[in-house]
């Protein structure tokens, strides 16, 4: 099977759409960003080939015309189990590079080796049906666990938690730096069936079948804040201004505004109709207002970053926030805490002041124009969502706001759209 791929390297993390050369998505895949850019398209590749693999056994499965209901189940079981395959093996190369840090110490050592071991035992319960995790990045599922188990180890064997915490940020580095790799999906999801309550041969053999499909890439083009930095040819970049407002007229055919509030930077964008750029504006000068920043607060308040917006949602009195500078928002924050503001009021008043910045490029670039598409990591953010729904509303009056489930992936498929464009070109060429 052929294939194109859009990577979106941006600053906090880089994702990847793969699409068959008739433009139908295959699969998608998302990774933190990290130091080492090409590991990081890497690994967000190796992602959207398993979830491509994956697609293919659901369409094996259709194929066999299996009782819609049992089929639901089975796959959402073994995507699960999948997951959680991947962590255990992350969790073995872990383990692998602490023990190597230990220094010769046999009590350090030892230490570690009880630390991964629990991690082991929990691991099945974190990807349990309806479980609920602070991050679906190893780096973050681990490392909050670690560190918590750290805590209860420390002064052991003359073992301090500093001494604990500094390992684990020198093994994660070398157990997140590894690439993906299809050719492993096979032996993974051979794994996850093995370790599901139940199954049925219908679905192994859909899994024999999805692994042993080839998978060909045409071509590639990449996009995000770290573009330039992508080891790809001049000629495989594009702007994500190009992207962002490519891919959500994609979803959205009738997309004419489109704002995009990522993790480094805010993006407003006027398409035409045929999603083509007519005029944008961005933040030039920080990431006040952006993911950073949001992530920066879920640090100040020792909440995930998933939990900021619901929290805020439950916010009776929205607080007034002076500013979105990320230098100054744990002082702020701390402030109005010491005041005695409740935490859910303060975050109201933080996602308002995110918008009301957005609210001012998007007047700049032209306004907001019907339809309009909201994209970007943010755009999960139920109390951004509901801030930004109310203030176009009142500033535009009634406007259909487009979100898709998938919008943090609006910037890589709008890559992997200009990517089959190229594809087509040279088969014409041809």
């Amino acid at each position: 099977m052929r294939y194109v791929v859009g990577i979106d390297l941006g600053s906090t993390t880089t994702k990847a759409v793969v699409l068959d050369e008739s433009c139908r998505p295959l699969g998608r895949g998302i990774t933190n960003s990290r130091s080492n850019y090409q590991v990081a398209c890497d690994v967000a590749l190796g992602e959207a080939l398993n979830s491509a693999r994956l697609g293919l056994v659901a369409a094996e499965l259709d194929a066999s015309a299996f009782p819609p209901a049992r089929r639901s189940e089975l796959l959402g079981e073994l995507e699960r189990r999948f997951r959680e395959q991947q962590y255990r093996a992350q969790l073995g190369r872990l383990a692998d590079a602490l023990a190597s840090r230990a220094d010769g110490d046999a009590g350090l050592r030892s230490i570690v080796e009880n630390i991964v071991e629990r991690m082991g035992v929990e691991a099945h319960a974190l990807f349990a049906p309806g479980a609920s995790r602070k991050s679906d990045f190893f780096r973050d599922l681990a490392g909050s666990r670690y560190l918590a188990l750290a805590e209860e180890h420390a002064g052991e064997r003359g073992a301090g938690f500093d001494r604990l915490a500094g390992l684990y940020d020198k093994a994660i580095l070398e157990v997140e730096n590894a690439p993906g790799d299809d050719a492993r999906f096979g032996e993974t999801a051979r794994a996850a069936l093995a370790s599901m309550s139940s199954s049925e041969d219908v679905l192994a053999t859909a899994v024999e079948r999805a692994a042993r499909v080839p998978l060909e890439r045409v071509t590639c083009v990449g996009t995000g804040y770290g573009r330039a930095t992508l080891p790809f040819p001049r000629e495989w970049i594009r702007s994500e201004i190009l992207c962002h407002g490519l891919g959500a007229h994609h979803l959205f055919p009738g997309t004419r505004t489109v704002l995009d509030i990522g993790g480094q930077d805010t993006k407003a964008i006027q398409v035409d109709e045929q999603g083509l750029v007519t005029s944008f504006q961005m933040n030039d000068r920080c990431a006040a207002g952006c993911g950073r920043y949001l992530g920066y607060i879920a640090d100040e308040m020792s909440l995930g970053l998933h939990e900021l917006g619901p929290m805020a949602c439950k916010s009776r009195r929205s607080v007034r926030i002076s500013s979105t500078c990320t230098v100054f928002a744990g002082a702020e924050v701390r402030e109005r805490l010491s005041l005695g503001e409740k935490r859910e009021d303060i975050l109201a008043g933080l996602h308002r002041a995110i918008v009301l910045r957005a609210m001012s490029l998007l007047a700049r670039s032209g306004g907001v124009k019907d339809e309009f598409t909201f994209t970007g990591g943010v755009a999960r953010n139920p109390a951004a969502v509901e801030a930004l729904r109310r203030l176009v509303t009142e500033n535009y009056g009634a406007r259909t706001l487009n979100i898709s489930p998938d919008s943090i992936y609006t910037g890589a498929l709008g890559a992997a759209l200009f990517a089959q464009r190229e594809a087509g070109k040279r088969a014409s060429a041809a």
